[in-house]
């Protein structure tokens, strides 16, 4: 699916002319669908807020297969749109591929990097911001046992499991982690039922707070949690309106100030590695009043400490994606 965005309407769109639309940003979401409450939906709301307070407007391309990841980059290159952000680290080898053909173009990739003199490699410290929604699920667990779930079981979602299990286990050495993935292809971000399903398996086995990283599977977790009348946290976006009371916090990443950060500097931004830490407000933990009876002061208290003291530097979070040796597990 590709289209125009605009809060100007249709008529404006079909009016604009060639030269206005070379100038257009444009955005690619990743497997999972524009509306997944979580990573893209983050990316998304990022454009829109661009759109809204420039009165620009923006293209957008949703894939639906692997195949097109090339594909859909290329046609938006191609189309003048600049710069071309592109969600997903699966996209790497997409800008590989495509980024060199197109010097001229600006293109950020938003959760990996690829090393080009054109590209804008986004990553975010998501083990920080699991490692505070860890020390808030071991604050609240009643049964001592706490879960998570994972997409695809790949390094950057491992950094999730072993951020949260580092943060749980600052509070509580004793404290039981488990710990499942759904899958190791793409589909494994778009299976809520499956992520129910081990979520299920999950407080069978004694967990009453599961923390799901896992795109729009992550939906299932949440909804199986509430039915089961447990805590679950989400990822990304903050899911907490999701399943008020249910929902302990969200882990978020900061999506869409990266997207916004990138459509606002326009053909001319700074490319190479930028890293959305807790130090740059990259990432973090919500609070709002769907959770706030939940989180209390004295938590509330303790998290921040943290979050300080990893600033700070005096707590280091283990970051998976450079060792795998994990040291909470």
């Amino acid at each position: 699916m590709t289209s125009l965005k605009t809060p100007l309407g249709a008529v404006s769109v079909l009016a604009m002319t060639a030269a206005m639309a070379q100038a257009d940003p444009a955005l690619m979401f990743d497997m999972g669908g524009k509306f997944d409450k979580s990573f893209n939906e983050a990316a998304y709301n990022g454009a829109e807020r661009w759109a809204a307070e420039t009165g620009g407007s923006y293209r957008e391309i949703e894939i639906t297969s692997e195949a097109q990841r090339v594909q859909f980059v290329r046609r938006l290159a191609e189309a003048g749109a600049n710069p071309v952000v592109v969600m997903g680290f699966a996209n790497a080898s997409t800008l590989e591929e495509v980024a060199p053909d197109y010097p001229d173009t600006a293109f950020v990739l938003i959760d990996g990097v690829a090393d080009l003199p054109n590209v804008r490699s986004v990553i975010f410290a998501e083990h920080e911001g699991s490692y505070l929604v860890g020390m808030l699920a071991a604050m609240t667990t009643e049964s001592n046992t706490i879960s998570f779930v994972g997409g695809m079981e790949i390094p950057l979602i491992s950094a999730f499991a072993c951020g949260f299990a580092q943060g749980a286990k600052a509070v509580n050495p004793d404290v039981n982690v488990i710990v499942n993935y759904t899958g190791s292809t793409p589909a494994a971000w778009n299976d809520p039922v499956r992520g129910g399903e081990i979520a299920r398996a999950q407080f069978a086995q004694g967990s009453d707070i599961v923390f799901a990283a896992a795109g729009g599977t992550g939906l299932g977790v949440l909804q199986a949690a509430e039915d089961a009348g447990l805590k679950s946290i989400g990822v990304d976006s903050n899911q907490n309106y999701l399943h008020p009371g249910s929902v302990l916090t969200s882990m978020l990443k900061l999506v869409d100030q990266a997207v916004f950060d990138a459509f606002s500097e326009g053909p001319e931004l700074e490319t190479g590695i930028v890293v959305m830490d807790l130090a740059a407000g990259g990432v973090g933990y919500a609070l709002d009043e769907h959770n706030a009876h939940l989180i209390s002061d004295q938590m509330q208290e303790a998290v921040e400490a943290a979050k300080a003291a990893i600033i700070a530097g005096e707590i280091m979070v283990h970051d998976y994606r450079t060792d795998s040796s994990c040291p909470a597990f």
